[in-house]
């Protein structure tokens, strides 16, 4: 799952107005912010095995700190937490929890039996609707344009950049999950670590966008 994460960002922002886009990205997008770090060094790992499905050539070998359940809830609890902090309201934290919390659940429906419930638990689940690429583009495209949608019925555009650059932001990953299904394999784990430090300039990119829309205001 990739554009699918981003999807729940930006449908996010309709029940979350005073929390900017680019928060937003990162906590529904927090598992695999974070696990690029991981891979550098060498906590966690990750194998290119082309053919393990017909969407994806990697195979999960461990990752209990990015993806295991029980350490994503705890992922969850601390970024509510610091939300809070921040905001003081406590259903934006619980939004930011929900977040962080539905990328374990999005990646459950199209993994492969690889997604541990706890750190040392020998149980792994998963759906695998990544062998089905028909079926994983549709459920993707779904929730990413859903998402978009939601935010931009929501907001209006300050400025040029705020309507071209969502217009922006929303075909680069739009390419992105493109050459991720269709593209060659990386070619080994330090290319896939790297490559997955690039989601952060989506995340300034939402944080730029946000700034120069606002949210939309109904009138009855």
């Amino acid at each position: 799952m990739f554009i699918g994460h981003f999807g729940i960002g930006f449908g996010a922002k309709k029940i979350a107005p005073a929390i900017s886009l680019g928060l937003l990205f990162i906590a529904a997008q927090f598992l695999d912010l974070l696990w690029p770090s991981l891979l550098l060094l060498d906590i966690e790992h990750v194998v290119i095995s082309p053919g393990i499905t017909k969407v994806t050539p990697f195979d999960f070998v461990d990752y209990p700190i990015s993806h295991s359940l029980l350490l994503v809830t705890g992922w969850g609890i601390l970024l509510g937490i610091l939300s809070w902090l921040f905001l003081k309201r406590f259903r934006y934290a619980l939004i930011i929890f929900a977040c962080v919390v539905s990328h374990w659940l999005l990646d459950l429906l199209v993994h492969r039996p690889d997604l541990p419930l706890a750190p040392g638990s020998d149980s792994r689940y998963g759906l695998g609707i990544w062998n089905y690429p028909v079926l994983t583009g549709a459920l993707e495209g779904l929730i990413f344009l859903s998402g978009v949608y939601l935010y931009s019925r929501s907001t209006n555009a300050k400025n040029n950049f705020g309507k071209y650059g969502l217009l922006t932001l929303a075909g680069m990953l739009l390419i992105i999950q493109a050459a991720n299904m269709f593209g060659p394999p990386p070619p080994n784990m330090t290319a896939i670590a790297w490559a997955g430090q690039l989601q952060w300039l989506f995340v300034i990119l939402a944080f730029y966008v946000d700034k120069n829309r606002e949210m939309r205001i109904n009138k009855s």
